[in-house]
C-alpha cells in the first residue's frame, strides 16, 4: 500500500425528513446564496422545505446552473457573492450544482483571473480562504457532496478544480428527495458511481486489501440494486443504498493508498464537450473499450474484478477477463445506457477531432502508469465505435 494522507471533514446528515436540521448547521446571522439548477427543486417542493428550514436568515436565489456547469454562469454567481456580501453558499441539486458552488466559493475569494483556478493553470494554492458551503444532494452520482473537487466547463473543454477549502461543511443525503428523478438520471447515477469506483480499483495491485474489498462491495451493491432502484424509485432501501454508494465511491476512502486511473473520465469529457452526451453515458462508452485496449496492462486487477465482483471462475485468465468486460457492458446496457459511440450517431471521422481536443487540453499522458498517450486514446475511441 502506498503512503497517503486522508482528510474528510464533511458532516453527513443521512436519512428522510431531516432538512429542518439545516437551522443547526448554518450560522444564524449568515446571508445565504441558495444555488440550484433548472428548477426541479422548486417543482418538487425541495426548495420550499429548504427555505422553511433557513428560517429568518436572509436568502438570495441563484438558479440556472447547467449540467456541466458553465464558467460564465458561475462567474455571475461570483459577482452576486461579492456585491451582496454573501457569507454562506448552499447548493441544492446534483453534482453540477455542487461542483459549480465549489468553484464559486474559491473564485469569490481569488484576486487573480478565476479561470486560473482550473487544472492546467491551477492557482488554488493562492486562495487562502473560501466562502463556506453546504449541500442538499438531490441526485446520487458524483460524490461531490463529500469531496473537495469539481469539473467546470470552460471554452469548449471540461476542467477539474479543487481545494481542501471547499469540502462541504455538511451535506444532507435524503433518499426520498431523489424519488422524482427521471429514469435516465438514476441510471446515469448508478453508472457514474460504478465507474468512479473502477477508476480507483481497476489499475494494478497495491496489496490494499481494505480498499479493494470496499470497492468491490460498492460495485456489487450497485449491481444488486441498480435495476431495482431504476424500476422502483420509491423503494427506500434500494435508493438509500445507491445514495450512500455514490457518496463513498468518491469521498477519498477507496482511493487512498492505491493507484488511480481517471483516463475513462478524461476521454469521456471530450465526448460530452463535443457531442453533448451525458457524463455517465460517456463513461459507459469508454470504460469497456479502454479495458479491451488496455487489457494486458490491467490484467491482474481485471482478473480479480471478474472473479470477485462477477463470480466468473471458469476458463483461462484471458477468458475470465473478457467475460468480466462483457458483463460490465451488459450491466450498463441493462440500465438503458448505450455503450457505443455509433449509437449516438458519432462517425469514425470524428475520432481525429476527439484526439486533437485531448491534445489541446493536455491529456497526453493518462492512466495510473502515465503511458496512455494520444495514439492509445485513438485506439480506445476506435474500439468504442
Amino acid at each position: 500500500m502506498n503512503n497517503f494522507d486522508f482528510y474528510n471533514p464533511t458532516h453527513i446528515v443521512f436519512g428522510k425528513d431531516r432538512l429542518q436540521e439545516l437551522d443547526k448547521l448554518i450560522p444564524s446571522d449568515a446571508k445565504v446564496l441558495l444555488l440550484f439548477g433548472g428548477g426541479s427543486v422548486k417543482k418538487y417542493g425541495t426548495y420550499d422545505k429548504v427555505i422553511k428550514a433557513l428560517g429568518e436568515r436572509e436568502v438570495v436565489d441563484f438558479g440556472g446552473i447547467e449540467p456541466n456547469p458553465q464558467y460564465d454562469t458561475l462567474m455571475k454567481a461570483v459577482e452576486v457573492v461579492k456585491t451582496q456580501d454573501i457569507t454562506f453558499l448552499l447548493a441544492v441539486g446534483g453534482g453540477s450544482v455542487m461542483d459549480g458552488t465549489k468553484f464559486i466559493s474559491l473564485a469569490a475569494n481569488f484576486d487573480g483571473t478565476p479561470s486560473d483556478l482550473l487544472v492546467g493553470k491551477a492557482k488554488t494554492s493562492e486562495v487562502k480562504v473560501a466562502t463556506p458551503l453546504g449541500t442538499v444532494c438531490t441526485l446520487p452520482a458524483t460524490g461531490s457532496e463529500m469531496n473537495a473537487g469539481g469539473v467546470i466547463s470552460f471554452e469548449g473543454g471540461k476542467y477539474g478544480m479543487g481545494s481542501p477549502l471547499v469540502y462541504p461543511k455538511f451535506s444532507f443525503l435524503d433518499p426520498t428527495l431523489t424519488y422524482s428523478l427521471p429514469k435516465v438520471q438514476v441510471a446515469n447515477g448508478v453508472v457514474d458511481a460504478f465507474v468512479h469506483t473502477l477508476e480507483q480499483y481497476s489499475t494494478f495491485p497495491a496489496d490494499a486489501k481494505f480498499q479493494d474489498r470496499t470497492a468491490e462491495g460498492i460495485l456489487q451493491s450497485l449491481i444488486e440494486i441498480g435495476k431495482t432502484t431504476l424500476d422502483n424509485p420509491t423503494d427506500y432501501d434500494a435508493r438509500a443504498n445507491l445514495v450512500w454508494c455514490a457518496t463513498n465511491a468518491l469521498n477519498g476512502l477507496i482511493g487512498a493508498g492505491v493507484p488511480n486511473d481517471w483516463a475513462t473520465h478524461m476521454l469521456g469529457h471530450e465526448l460530452t464537450a463535443m457531442f453533448g452526451i451525458d457524463h455517465a453515458q460517456t463513461l459507459a462508452i469508454v470504460q469497456p473499450a479502454l479495458w479491451t485496449v488496455r487489457k494486458e496492462k490491467k490484467k491482474a486487477k481485471l482478473l480479480q474484478y471478474s472473479q470477485r465482483v462477477w463470480g466468473i471462475t471458469e476458463g483461462s485468465d484471458d477468458e475470465i477477463v473478457d467475460a468480466g468486460i462483457a458483463k460490465t457492458r451488459e450491466f450498463f446496457e441493462s440500465l438503458g445506457l448505450k455503450t457505443r459511440m455509433s449509437e449516438y450517431g458519432i462517425t469514425e471521422d470524428k475520432i481525429d477531432d476527439l484526439v486533437k481536443a485531448l491534445g489541446n487540453h493536455g491529456m497526453t499522458a493518462l492512466s495510473e502508469t502515465r503511458d496512455l498517450d494520444l495514439d492509445v486514446s485513438r485506439a480506445i475511441f476506435q474500439e468504442a465505435m
